[in-house]
């Protein structure tokens, strides 16, 4: 029914130990962008390079991972960089400046910073990249239900489980996959900045990046002038409480997107409210054993239509295809809409070719909080998510449950839970969504309180919010960066 790193997610904020022994690295040397970001003409003043770090901070001289970084330099006077992470973990940051930059081509924001992107180690256009299955692997990985909590069915989960593990450890290496979570990437953002010759970094970070760009301002405090967080998370809390809060998250997602649905005639969903989940599981549970025949060669099994479903409940703006592929298994035509959802968030293009971020994520995750060994804690834990999310439930609770991949990791975490910390007054932002389904609004304010931050609540349904388009989080954030003008006190926008 439900697994630990089903969803794109912030982790826990890290504690890393820092070497004594400093790393330095040249200035990249720039290139063109288009081999990364194709057409760079949406972006003609960027430029492209990479910066080598030490896979193992420990031992400076040995194997080398190269990070990818864009800089589309300011277009006017340069108050300073301005960093941007995407999150995922396993996003890209390079695309996503070019993305920005051309989206906010004479604001502020490109007149006055550098826009730098760094994409962290084993992420998007850095080397080597972290890929532990093939595309016919991750094919057949979406195949599986996952959904036979019975010793018997949980006992084949996990070991679908640890050989997604082994795969990982036999095609990375140990050492990679021991050195790829946000302790080392804290450090490389610090290499890349002595890189770039800037002495404080200005920092805007969603939703997993809200995560790096916290622990890098506790390691850090003196390099941030400023820094937003934008649909942060609560870094003291253990992975699987987070969690089942984020589930809880997403069922007041789905809610509101029944409720929506339910005001136009013909919904899937119906009209009564007390019948959302019950309509939902009716037209997905078949799915376990009779996946639906659609317009693509693949058909929509039970694990694409749960993953996509979530995908939609990211943003209302995708509520519409999730309303139908519904339609698609209620009228026995077709469902593939939920199958391209699905795609989506596991980013598999038309040509059959998956992105490795959600391999990245795992990874990543799985070094960076401590997750329980004991069956009986993971048990526990699909009882309450099937409170709070009884829309994401299959069938009864049995007692038994599987435990997830990073319980079974072949390498050790690096990081642990705790209270995030406060790089001084007045240089961080923390903006937080109401109905955020991935990162619940709580574990915003908790953030903000625990690093002294300002708040910015935005009354919304999506996850994260900062440019895109609502002027009084916007402008609160320009007068940030730019003038370092903190918001009015619980500004809600």
């Amino acid at each position: 029914m439900w697994r630990v790193g089903w969803l794109l997610m912030a982790c826990v904020l890290v504690s890393a130990t820092l070497s004594p022994q400093a790393v330095a690295a040249p200035q990249p040397v720039w290139t063109s962008c288009s081999p990364w970001i194709g057409d760079a003409s949406r972006v003609p003043t960027a430029e492209c390079g990479t910066v080598a770090v030490p896979v193992d901070y420990a031992n400076p001289e040995g194997p080398q991972a190269q990070l990818a970084v864009i800089r589309v330099p300011a277009s006017g006077p340069k108050i300073g960089m301005l960093i941007v992470n995407p999150g995922g973990p396993g996003a890209s940051a390079v695309d996503t400046v070019a993305g920005m930059a051309a989206a906010l081509a004479g604001s502020p924001i490109t007149t006055g910073f550098d826009l730098v992107g760094i994409d962290p180690r084993g992420v998007g256009h850095s080397t080597p990249e972290l890929r532990c299955r093939t595309d016919a692997e991750f094919d057949a990985d979406r195949a599986e239900p996952m959904v036979d909590y019975s010793p018997a069915g949980v006992a084949h989960i996990e070991e679908l489980n640890r050989e997604f593990a082994a795969q990982c450890l036999n095609r990375m290496g140990a050492d990679f996959l021991a050195n790829i979570g946000t302790a080392a990437g804290v450090r490389d953002m610090d290499v890349v900045r002595a890189a770039l010759g800037e002495e404080q970094i200005n920092y805007l970070g969603f939703s997993y990046g809200s995560q790096l760009g916290a622990a890098y301002a506790e390691q850090y405090p003196d390099r941030v002038r400023a820094m937003v967080l934008d649909g942060a998370i609560d870094p003291s809390l253990d992975p699987i409480t987070k969690s089942i809060n984020q589930m809880a998250g997403f069922q007041r997602a789905f809610d509101k997107y029944a409720a929506d649905c339910a005001l136009s005639e013909g919904c899937p969903l119906g009209s009564d409210p007390a019948q959302f989940v019950t309509r939902f599981r009716q037209l997905v549970d078949p799915l376990v054993s009779n996946p639906a025949a659609t317009s693509d060669p693949r058909p929509l099994g039970y694990q694409d239509a749960i993953t996509g479903t979530a995908s939609a409940l990211y943003s209302p703006r995708y509520w519409t295809y999730l309303t139908s592929g519904l339609l698609g298994l209620q009228r026995g035509t077709d469902p593939v809409d939920l199958l391209l959802l699905a795609d989506d968030y596991q980013r598999r293009d038309k040509a059959g070719h998956y992105q490795n971020r959600q391999d990245a994520f795992t990874a990543i995750r799985c070094v960076d909080a401590v997750y329980p060994t004991d069956p009986a804690v993971w048990a526990e834990a699909d009882r309450r998510i099937r409170q709070v999310a009884p829309f994401s439930a299959y069938g009864s609770f049995t007692g038994f449950a599987p435990r997830d991949e990073c319980a079974l990791w072949p390498v050790p975490a690096t990081s642990a839970a705790h209270p995030a910390t406060s790089p001084g007054p007045g240089k961080v932002v923390v903006v937080s969504t109401t109905g955020d389904p991935a990162t619940p609004y709580e574990s915003g304010v908790a953030l903000a309180r625990q690093m002294g931050a300002s708040l910015i609540s935005f009354d919304g349904a999506q996850h994260t919010v900062v440019f895109n388009g609502d002027a009084c989080v916007d402008t609160a954030i320009v007068d940030f960066l730019v003038d370092s003008a903190l918001p009015p006190p619980n500004l809600q926008c």
